[in-house]
């Protein structure tokens, strides 16, 4: 605990809380390959307290994989049921116990160190929540069309222009956590949290880490997913009524 009370007071400069509760929240789906790498990385984040996993119906190891780390909290579903339910359940199961809530990918590897720095800005005030902002993709994906509909929906919702919209990595204070409906499923969770967020009046940062993923490529199965996000996506701005204040 003192190690991880020092680490706070660098951070925060000033004014500061010792005692905060940070978790991360961590959903995967057949990620046995990367999970324990990731999970690794994270560890080494020393001021985050609890780590949940939880392994969507995974049909590979991912849950075996993860029972042989110490100190993660698994969860398991039973069959599949999609990023924005396993997210839901992860919260669900931290939200009365923690201050702050991170949430990140089972595919980071050893980027997933980079959390800190989506942390940091939370800790000293400067933003509700924050969303990372990543490198340059490494090789060719698509056209950007599910990209280009997420900001410019965020921005006819909210009047707000972000870049990072589908980034999967967040951190948030509890309250923003608790004010916002984050029971969202398919594709549309990080799009439909973001606009929740925004129209309450929280103060979103984008941070630039230097994390990576599973990149995406252009093969067939590539562009069946991105025209399933896109289609989840485009629903959601039609039929969703989101609150504006």
């Amino acid at each position: 605990m003192k190690k991880k009370r020092t680490l706070a007071r660098q951070l925060i400069r000033g004014s500061y809380k010792l005692d905060l509760i940070i978790s991360a929240i961590i959903p995967a789906f057949n990620e046995e390959e990367r999970i324990v790498k990731t999970l690794l990385a994270v560890k080494k984040v020393d001021i985050i307290s609890k780590i949940y996993v939880i392994d969507d119906g995974s049909k590979d190891n991912t849950a075996i994989e993860v029972s042989t780390l110490e100190d993660i909290l698994l969860i398991k579903n039973p069959e599949n049921r999609g990023k924005g339910k396993a997210l839901s359940i992860g919260i669900n199961a931290a939200i009365d116990s923690s201050d702050i809530i991170v949430l990140l990918d089972g595919d980071l590897e050893e980027s997933a160190i980079e959390a800190i720095k989506l942390i940091k800005p939370i800790l000293n005030n400067e933003a509700d929540v924050t969303i990372a902002k990543f490198p340059p993709a490494k090789k060719k994906g698509g056209f950007g069309l599910v990209k280009k509909l997420a900001k410019y929906g965020v921005y006819m919702k909210t009047k707000v222009k972000l870049d990072t919209v589908l980034s999967g990595q967040r951190a948030f204070k509890k309250d923003v956590i608790k004010s916002i409906n984050y029971n969202y499923e398919g594709f549309e969770i990080e799009l439909a949290m973001t606009i929740d967020i925004l129209n309450k009046g929280y103060i979103i940062k984008e941070v630039e880490v230097n994390m990576k993923h599973n990149e995406t490529g252009r093969n067939i199965k590539d562009f069946l997913h991105r025209g399933k996000q896109f289609y989840h996506i485009a629903k959601t701005l039609i039929n969703r009524n989101f609150i504006n204040n």
